[in-house]
């Protein structure tokens, strides 16, 4: 893990949710974090699962991988919808996305 990860994070698992209604299907995620985002046929963003399978329950969330935190990261901030949440597992406290403190 790099300082600058262990800062971001203090040390703990990550997980993402994408709020669809908020989602506008442009992809950025995707393009960012293949691996953790896919669009759907429906024109819209979804976690995958370890499984590689689409998770289109409301409210899904899959881990981040280490690897690809800041990939993960990166498409949060620049997501145009603000539909991606990347909380601590821990305690649910967003750390990036809209509601980030």
């Amino acid at each position: 893990m790099s300082v600058q990860q262990e800062v971001a994070t203090g040390g703990e698992e990550l997980e993402v949710w994408i709020d669809q209604d908020l989602c506008t299907g442009d992809g950025i995620c995707a393009q960012y974090a293949p691996e953790v985002f896919e669009l759907d046929i429906d024109g819209l963003a979804y976690v995958k699962g370890a499984d590689d399978e689409l998770l289109q329950a409301q409210g899904a969330t899959t881990r981040v991988p280490l690897p690809l935190l800041m990939d993960v990261v990166d498409s949060a901030k620049e997501c145009p919808g603000d539909c991606i949440h990347v909380r601590r597992v821990s305690d649910k406290v967003e750390v990036y996305g809209p509601d980030a403190e």
